[in-house]
């Protein structure tokens, strides 16, 4: 099919439901055959005990453990119950661990290690009524009360040969050392254990393990913080009760900026207070999963990559990016790849064409050779020895091959690059000779092509390659289209009628997979028997290519991904900034989180019933009316297993599913479970009118109904794609990517933990995916001037944080992160009025703050000191460097005072009047070399106040020297505070001048002009009006020139 990219294209007509046909292969995930009583922690069975009796981790709540996990969790972890956090007691047969001392279990275990005939067993153990065991006491003299006497065990004993017995004996030992009970040292001549053992003894262990900060970094960081936080009161204080009277303005002014700077670093320091890393264990997930011989038991995954122009997004980056996700590793079958055009062009049509015909070679040598990172374009130009670690013979040469064949795959590429530059009167032409739908990019029908994952789609060696799935979703004028939101939703809707895989990867266009084994970790997590069910998604960093040493205008990012991330992970969850997450496709349906079981609270029966008002009745009886509130969509995402199976099953039907048959299937359910479970008016209303659709949502662990077909499939997909599908529905307000601002990322994952759910930050030690950031001032200053706006945006809906979600689980720290990813753009204000003002007080010779005392003078250099100190620990503990820190502290003021700024009021305009204002950049020529883009100047209205400031500080610094020197050595002491500030705001602001001055150390002409231009009409009028100066009453005096 890759060789022919008209096969199978699917395209709507203006007409929903008119749509051609194609043919597609599916094939729907295989169905896990759940355990009556399986384990929490590993999700095995837990088994029984010798006695037949299943086996109780913990008699105080019951929590379902398996014995390999109990153990492990006695000999390696807290030692405690994950239920009711009791010390888990010593059960006969495991190990001693450091305090079982405590507990007086003397018994002998040598019965439960070896299964000695015993039919009093269950006389000698009886249970008391509590559910815990009366164990077997030891003598004085060594012997054993109990029924194994010794001639039991002799008859035991005799009925094996020496050599049966000594068998025995070593098997029994190989087992104690895997479960850690016996040493190398005491055991060193024994056999090596059997490998299968071995396997499903490390399948059992826990995916990943939580890696708190140690308390030698951490404990004096949060010191540190209450320290500050004391400090700042007693400083605010001080600054309120003691007014400059000869610069009041300037005073009440500079008081307003810092308390508005306190509150911004509580938002900002306190959702750090419990940072934490995690590890996986990829290996046990192997182990656990993918048995040998055994079906594949990994969740399917789907991957959306989205695109809007490829003129702008260069369709060989957006092909590396498809490369990389269809050589993953992870089982072919299990993964699909879609690919959203947004801008119907046919540019990015044949690029995928080309790119598909060319995966049926990359995708066998990147798994043969397992190399990384597995975008061609990224590996070819790596600087490293592309032969470590390589063994066979004909690598260099499949390798050269290789590369030849993927230049020639970018000629093609420039090819079409080169021909789209120019669009023909009559349009774009298919290879067929039919006009492409998508000629008018504002006015076309909904359309999908399927590249590979069909039957004849196979790599050169003859294997089956993941699928490749073309989407451009149907426009029309007059409708609201929601940009990458509205994208984003259509791609879900798509995917879930034609694969339905649980879970969903998202990544831009411009990122590529950088480590093949990024699924796998987040499937760690996403698949862990105990929160996998509870998390939204899993958020990895974002890292990025090209970027200089230096990283002038911190574009990295690195204290924001590894220093405030790793706090919210020890919250509720990172927030989502999206691209590189995994996502849980029921939180994207707006479902709740399934609710934990608890434990019933011990209570007393010592009091009548009617007691209860007095004892704790009040709160059975909130919690049962909180229970009847439940929603329609939470009773419904409980009971989905109730709908699932043969209710949906239609055995060669070539027609989409009703919603008359779903219902059908409810027969046998009272009347209450039908009208929570099934309304179709309901469904509708949330969904959309699309039965298919509908039919998955309810499959918790995704794939198909039984008896679909293909053609019934893409009926379907055409028409969840269609202009109005989303008219009178919920998506974008509950449900997929949240629509309202044009940062969505934002919204959807807050709208999901206000729900309650979870999110994970997983931090792999190769980087999961790398993207491309822009490093020339102008564009860095409008990529963060959009991220801005967004904010801006939700601050100003009925979404924003501070107002937002109070009835439901979103914890009280991951409202104060929120809060301060949307209120960040306001500090903007405060920050350019408290830049200005180290300039007029060296020009006017005022300060903001009057004589200080002694106290003054330390709380002023105890504040100056806890700053330096908290960013010293919190390097410490995180890993940056105090390069990063430092860069990201200069270009927190650059953007404050720039684009923050503009976006403040473009804001404003864009929601109280309707007015969008957009600021162009015009560009100009740079070298072509390495971090050439870097020295790239664009003219934008952005650079204006940064560069005004900067004029202004430097001339108050020249004017406060040359009037110090004027008047004599008393004028030197005050001047040095006004310096003092001065040279903050020049040094903050210095990479904002080189990349005004760029490699010729040349600034645009009308830069300098504006700059000057206000800086001069500001100091004249400053000079005119002069504020600080006493006005006279009265007539005005002179000397009259005679001598009296």
């Amino acid at each position: 099919m890759a060789s022919n990219p008209l096969a199978g294209f699917i395209a709507g007509s203006h007409t929903p439901r008119d749509v051609l046909h194609g043919t597609q292969d599916q094939d729907g995930p295989p169905s896990r055959q759940s355990a009556p009583k399986t384990c929490r922690v590993c999700g095995d069975e837990i088994g029984f005990k010798a006695n037949g009796e299943l086996f109780v981790a913990c008699h105080e709540c019951g929590f379902p453990v398996c014995r390999p996990c109990y153990e492990y969790e006695r000999s390696e972890g807290n030692q405690s119950c994950p239920g009711c956090n009791t010390r888990y007691k010593r059960h006969k047969g495991c190990p001693r661990v450091a305090g079982d001392e405590e507990d007086n279990f003397d018994a002998d275990d040598f019965d439960d290690e070896f299964p000695i005939n015993n039919h009093n067993e269950d006389h000698q153990h009886p249970h008391h009524e509590n559910g815990e065991h009366n164990h077997q006491q030891w003598h004085p003299n060594g012997s054993m009360a109990g029924s194994i006497t010794g001639k039991d065990f002799e008859g035991e004993r005799e009925a094996y040969s020496n050599a049966e017995w000594q068998e025995r004996v070593d098997k029994w030992k190989i087992r104690q050392e895997k479960r850690g009970i016996l040493t190398k040292d005491d055991n060193a001549n024994d056999p090596p254990a059997d490998e299968d053992d071995f396997i499903m003894v490390e399948a059992r262990q826990p995916l990943w393990r939580k890696i708190p900060i140690p308390s030698s970094k951490i404990s004096p960081y949060r010191i540190v913080i209450i320290l500050r936080f004391i400090i700042l009161c007693f400083f605010l204080r001080f600054r309120i009760l003691t007014p400059a009277n000869d610069a009041y303005p300037l005073w009440l002014i500079s008081v307003i900026c810092e308390v508005w700077f306190a509150f911004s670093w509580i938002l900002d320091q306190f959702p750090k207070w419990n940072p934490i890393t995690r590890e996986t264990y990829l290996d046990r997930l192997s182990a656990r999963f993918e048995r040998e011989g055994e079906p594949n038991r990994l969740a399917p995954v789907d991957v959306f990559v989205s695109s809007v122009d490829p003129l702008k997004e260069p369709p060989i980056i957006t092909a590396n990016t498809v490369l990389s996700i269809l050589s993953l590793d992870y089982p072919v079958d299990k993964v699909s790849c879609y690919v959203s055009d947004d801008g119907a062009s046919m540019l990015l049509f044949d690029a995928l064409a080309e790119t598909a015909e060319f995966a049926r070679r990359w995708v066998p040598f990147c798994k043969k050779y397992s190399i990384e990172p597995r975008a061609p374009e990224y590996y070819f130009n790596q600087k490293i020895d592309y032969l470590k670690d390589k063994v066979e013979p004909t690598f260099v040469k499949e390798r050269r091959a290789m590369k030849r064949e993927y230049e020639e795959f970018k000629v093609r590429i420039n090819a079409l690059v080169a021909k789209a530059q120019k669009k023909p009167e009559e349009g774009w032409v298919m290879q067929d000779g039919t006009p492409w739908p998508g000629n008018i990019t504002r006015d076309h029908p909904g359309m999908i092509q399927v590249y590979l994952g069909s039957e004849g789609a196979l790599d050169v060696d003859g294997k089956e390659l993941p699928r490749l799935v073309y989407v451009s979703r149907e426009k029309r004028p007059g409708y609201q289209h929601h940009k990458k939101a509205g994208a984003m939703n259509a791609l879900v809707r798509v995917s879930a009628v034609l694969t339905n895989a649980p879970f969903m990867l998202n990544l831009d266009c411009d990122h590529y997979i950088n480590n093949s084994k990024a699924v796998r970790e987040a499937m760690c997590f996403l698949m862990d028997p105990q929160i996998g069910k509870k998390l939204c998604y899993v958020q990895f960093p974002q890292r990025f290519d090209g970027i200089d040493r230096h990283d002038r205008y911190a574009n990295r990012n690195v204290v924001f991904f590894d220093i405030n991330m790793k706090g919210l992970d020890g919250i509720q969850g990172p927030v989502y900034v999206g691209t590189g997450c995994v996502f849980n496709r029921p939180a994207l349906y707006g479902y709740d989180p399934p609710v934990s079981e608890k434990r019933p609270k011990m209570t007393c029966d010592c009091f009548p019933s009617w007691c209860c008002c007095c004892f704790g009745g009040s709160r059975k009886s909130k919690s049962k009316k909180k229970g009847e509130k439940r929603s329609l969509l939470g009773g419904l995402y409980t009971k989905k297993k109730k709908m699932m199976g043969k209710n949906y099953v239609r055995k060669g039907s070539s027609h989409a599913f009703d919603l008359e048959e779903i219902e059908e299937g409810l027969e046998g359910y009272d009347e209450l479970e039908k009208a929570s479970l099934m309304s179709q008016k309901n469904f509708e209303k949330r969904f959309g009118q699309s039965p298919v659709f509908i039919a998955s949502t309810l499959k918790e662990d995704g794939g198909l109904p039984e008896g679909t077909n293909s053609t019934s499939l893409v009926k379907e997909a055409i028409h969840v794609i269609s202009i109005g599908y989303e008219e009178k529905t919920e998506w974008g307000k509950e449900i997929g990517w949240i629509y309202g601002s044009i940062t969505e990322d934002i919204l959807t994952g807050f709208k999901m933990h206000c729900r309650g759910w979870r999110s994970v930050y997983c931090m792999p030690k190769r980087p999961a995916f790398k993207g491309s950031a822009p490093i020339n001032l102008s564009d860095r200053l409008h990529q963060v001037l959009r991220w801005a706006l967004g904010s801006v945006e939700i601050f100003l809906s009925r979404h924003c944080p501070l107002w937002y979600g109070y009835g439901g689980k979103l914890k009280w720290l991951e409202r104060l992160a929120y809060t301060n990813t949307i209120v960040y753009p306001l500090t903007s204000i405060p920050l350019l009025a408290y830049c200005t003002i180290p300039a007029i007080c060296l020009l006017t010779g005022k300060f903001i703050i009057p004589t200080l005392n002694n106290l003054a003078s330390i709380w002023f250099l105890a504040l100056f000191l806890s700053i330096i100190v908290t960013g010293v620990l919190e390097l410490r503990w995180s890993g940056v460097s105090i390069e990063d820190w430092w860069r990201n502290e200069q270009f927190w003021v650059i953007g404050g005072v720039s684009a923050h700024l503009f976006a403040v009021f473009q804001g404003l305009l864009k929601v109280l009047a309707g007015v969008d204002t957009n600021f162009t950049v015009t560009s100009k020529a740079a070298e072509d070399e390495e971090f050439g883009e870097l020295y790239l100047f664009k003219w934008t209205t952005l650079l204006i106040p940064p560069t005004t400031l900067i004029i202004l500080n430097m001339v108050g610094v020249v004017a406060g020297v040359s009037d110090a020197i004027n008047n004599g050595y008393g004028s030197w002491g005050p001047l040095f505070g006004k310096l003092f500030f001065a040279f903050w705001v020049i040094v903050h602001l210095y990479p904002f001048l080189k990349g005004l001055m760029g490699r010729q150390n040349r600034t645009p002409t009308i830069v300098v002009l504006w700059s000057i231009l206000l800086s001069s009409i500001f100091s004249l009028l400053w000079v005119r009006i002069d504020p600080f100066l006493p006005k006279q009453t009265g007539p005005l005096l002179k000397q009259c020139g005679v001598e009296c």
